[in-house]
């Protein structure tokens, strides 16, 4: 009875349209919907994901880790050493038929550098973009940026003239719910083209027949359709019943049994993501805690306690099923200034973390709401209980406050939170990534956007924003170094855990799991039955 009654539902819901799909259409279930379509509205990985299919950047990363060319087929530093070129690939088109250009791409570039933009941090460098001729661009930047092509993974070109046709030239602001042509129209050069729209509901793509790629690619995947479902249960029912060909999001505690079952093919793999608690140091007083006229989170000694009360092996074991690496450090081994040393994580210990919380003037603790995700990262909300059980033991009286990661997302770009879990993959694979967007004072030089601890320190703000601009390599590593060893002092952020991701499919489907969780289905390879 599971399949028709589950076929109802989704029938109901929306979500589908008809039980059965031809062997090129890949249904393809996760846990939330893109806040967006605007591509450089929202920094984060459910966006990227469906965008990378309809919008493409000037340079990819593959599953390799390694970057590869996109719409520009080479880049390189010229002999000034500020000034980054750009090749572009001629003959790309976009889905309305236009030639890509180099106006395009320096439309782009200015769009994301935008104030309303999430990714105008990845730009800070930036000084100046501009036209060489119709297929070459340069990039200056304010110092010698050695990363710069680093940061453009995830930056997407549309087209000038249909933005402003239509009204879109600046960004959408998230913050401020406003909407423009671009929240739910595109125009990219990537493989699929939007066929329509059904927000929380259903996204379908269809394959551009002018791609550029064809020949290149399998592009064996004609149809893609996009079903946000945001129970765990509901989505697994509907891979095991035939509903839906590819789920993304897998919770931890089912992995065992799709593995062992045939009709099925899993895929692991560690991702570049890390999970950690944020903290809220730089109040006066905290919004979502009962203690008046002071901040508790500001006082080392119970930044030190909470970290010492979580268990993070308990969690590994009984909320991730073995599905995580613990670490004590927010940064994946995967990113260049990641450290063993920093990754050591303490053992749990709650009377010493309840003789510190005494020590800070809090022998019976206090309360506290925690902010978290319900739909983003592997059993999110599951983690946040288990973190709320933990403090409890010490006298942390903790809230879970539930949300989906578009409400939640937004709620940290205002820093409207002052306890919250938060996930971070770091596309550039760099440390500065993870500086700019989550410890560079908030709004300064366009940096910190994310940064909803309140933790500003103008020494580190300087050292940021040198490693943008430092040619030397051993004083940029050592630079990196002295950054991170400041915020493991600080513990303005508690980690957690990395995750490691797990792809489930039909086993017609060929689809690699990549540190980014991104898929490419241009890539993705179908048995033919």
């Amino acid at each position: 009875m599971l399949r028709p009654l589950l076929t109802a539902a989704l029938l109901a819901a929306g979500l589908l349209q008809a039980p059965v799909a031809a062997a090129e259409t890949v249904r393809w279930a996760r846990s939330a919907d893109p806040a967006t379509l605007d591509p450089h509205a929202v920094n984060t990985g459910t966006n990227f994901g469906l965008l990378h299919q309809i919008y493409e950047p000037l340079i990819l990363r593959g599953a390799d880790s390694k970057l590869q060319p996109a719409l520009a087929t080479s880049w390189k530093l010229t002999a000034d050493p500020t000034v980054w070129e750009f090749k572009l690939r001629p003959g790309v088109k976009f889905h309305d038929g236009a030639l890509l250009t180099a106006d395009d791409v320096v439309f782009s570039l200015q769009r994301a550098q935008a104030p309303s933009s999430a990714l105008k941090s990845l730009l800070s460098s930036v000084a100046e973009v501009k036209k060489v001729d119709p297929l070459t661009v340069h990039v200056r930047t304010k110092g010698p940026n050695l990363i710069f092509p680093n940061n453009l993974t995830n930056l997407f070109i549309l087209n000038e003239a249909w933005a402003k046709a239509n009204k879109a030239e600046q960004s959408q602001d998230v913050a401020s719910k406003t909407e423009n042509f671009a929240t739910r129209n595109e125009n990219g050069t990537g493989p699929y083209v939007l066929a329509s729209r059904e927000v929380d509901a259903r996204t379908v793509l269809k394959q551009f027949p002018q791609y550029w790629g064809r020949g290149q690619f399998p592009l064996d995947v004609t149809e893609l359709v996009y079903v946000p479902i945001k129970s765990p249960a509901t989505r697994v029912a509907a891979l095991l019943s035939g509903e839906v060909d590819f789920v993304q999001d897998l919770p931890a505690q089912d992995v065992g049994r799709l593995k062992a079952d045939k009709r099925l093919r899993v895929t692991e793999g560690p991702e570049n993501r890390s999970i950690f608690l944020g903290l809220n140091v730089g109040a006066k007083e905290l919004k979502y805690a009962d203690v008046k006229g002071k901040n508790p989170l500001a006082d080392p000694k119970v930044r030190e306690a909470i970290g010492l009360a979580i268990d993070r092996d308990a969690i590994k074991a009984a909320v991730m099923r073995g599905l995580s690496n613990p670490s004590g450090i927010i940064a994946p081994p995967f990113v260049h200034g990641y450290e063993k040393g920093f990754a050591a994580y303490p053992k749990a210990n709650a009377a010493q973390a309840k003789k510190l919380l005494a020590e800070a003037g809090y022998p019976n603790g206090f309360a506290i709401t925690l902010h978290t995700p319900n739909d983003r990262y592997v059993n999110d909300e599951a983690i946040s209980t288990a973190v709320s059980g933990f403090l409890g033991r010490i006298g942390i009286k903790t809230t879970v406050a539930a949300r989906p990661i578009a409400l939640h997302s937004t709620a940290i770009n205002s820093a409207d939170t002052d306890f919250y879990l938060f996930g971070w993959g770091v596309p550039t694979y760099d440390s500065a990534y993870i500086f700019d967007y989550l410890v560079h004072t908030r709004g300064k030089d366009g940096r910190g956007p994310t940064n909803a601890t309140g933790y500003s320190n103008a020494e580190v703000d300087a050292q940021i924003a040198s490693l943008a601009a430092e040619s030397d390599k051993a004083k940029r590593d050592a630079t990196i170094k002295a950054i991170w060893q400041t915020v493991q002092k600080e513990r303005i952020y508690i980690a957690l855990h990395d995750q490691v991701l797990n792809f489930a499919s039909t086993p017609k489907l060929d689809i690699p799991v990549s540190p980014d969780g991104s898929v490419f289905f241009k890539n993705v390879k179908v048995a033919k039955p």
